[in-house]
């Protein structure tokens, strides 16, 4: 199926000359930007006829990224998108989307996290026909508190959606194009690509590379970023089952809340029919009303949810096609 849609801005004609376009977000930490480009770029060279390499910079890493202007000056494909404040990854990688000429891309994280070798095991596997390629650094050789992070957020969402990656996380992935046009990535959302891609129905895989020996670090994180990965866990889970189901969602919880408002003031009621209390200064008679009111306005909630989207139904979609076929013979 061939699909039209018109050119981001700063991108020309000559997109169809560019076989590759690798993506690398610079934002939280970064090493040397020359050096990752001269590894990455001579295992592309054995890969494709030709490539790009887009460095999209978050506030305050212009500096890190000046080695590259040297290479630039060289006739490297090369270049560089500083943005004018902090915005964060996902914002940095849709920039670097939004600016890739070629219908591949391949986005590498801004610090030695895979081996360079782990591009070829990406383009074998694009080949193959996958839409989004997912990479597992395997074996780990990081400390066993990351090894435990890991494993636990990654049995979370196998639990929560039932799909199940193993390292999300990796910065190595290579994606069509046609995916990021359908997928919008928001907040700290693109560490769940792999996920939203799958619920749009696109193929996608998970391939093994090997883990770079630098990536080796202790990673622990402030409680707060803790919190908020726990908070994102939760807005994925919403937006993988219930974007199209409200309802179900807060109907649940709202039967939840219901019913165990009302089993309160049916235990109370039962108590006073038969004398053994009296609901004077019963705090648990006004825990159980509450309760039930509650699981009210939660169930409200879903219905309206509901309304909007039957509203909007025909606007939304959640699917994609793989391709059409067309009968080309002539009715008599």
């Amino acid at each position: 199926m061939t699909v039209h849609h018109s050119e981001p801005d700063g991108v020309s004609s000559e997109s169809m000359a560019v076989a590759v376009s690798v993506v690398v977000p610079v934002t939280e930490r970064c090493d040397a930007l020359d050096e990752i480009y001269r590894v990455h770029a001579e295992v592309l060279r054995s890969l494709v006829p030709s490539f790009e390499f887009i460095f999209v910079l978050d506030e305050g890493y212009e500096k890190a990224a000046q080695p590259l202007h040297g290479l630039i000056g060289q006739g490297e494909p090369i270049r560089i998108v500083p943005l004018q404040r902090h915005f964060g990854e996902a914002t940095v990688l849709m920039v670097g989307f939004q600016q890739a000429q070629a219908d591949v891309i391949i986005t590498l994280s801004a610090y030695f996290q895979t081996l360079p070798e782990g591009l070829r095991t990406v383009m074998s596997s694009l080949n193959e026909g996958y839409d989004l390629i997912v990479t597992r650094r395997y074996p780990r050789q990081d400390p066993w508190i990351n090894r435990l992070q890991n494993r636990v957020f990654h049995c979370a969402m196998r639990l929560l959606t039932g799909v199940q990656f193993h390292d999300m996380s990796c910065g190595l992935r290579g994606i069509r194009k046609h995916v990021v046009r359908e997928v919008n990535l928001y907040g700290d959302l693109h560490r769940f690509l792999p996920l939203l891609a799958y619920q749009r129905g696109f193929r996608v895989v998970e391939r093994d590379v090997a883990q770079h020996p630098a990536d080796c670090h202790s990673r622990m994180l402030r409680p707060g970023v803790y919190l908020r990965r726990f908070l994102d866990i939760i807005t994925v889970v919403f937006l993988f089952k219930f974007t199209k189901k409200p309802l179900r969602f807060f109907g649940l919880v709202g039967a939840g809340l219901f019913s165990g408002g009302l089993g309160i003031s049916m235990i109370l009621a039962m108590q006073k029919l038969f004398g053994l209390t009296g609901l004077t200064d019963r705090p648990l008679l006004i825990l159980g009303a509450l309760l039930m009111v509650l699981g009210v306005q939660t169930a409200s909630v879903g219905l309206l949810g509901e309304m909007i989207v039957f509203t909007h139904a025909r606007k939304m979609k959640d699917y994609t096609v793989k391709s059409i076929l067309k009968y080309k013979g002539s009715m008599e």
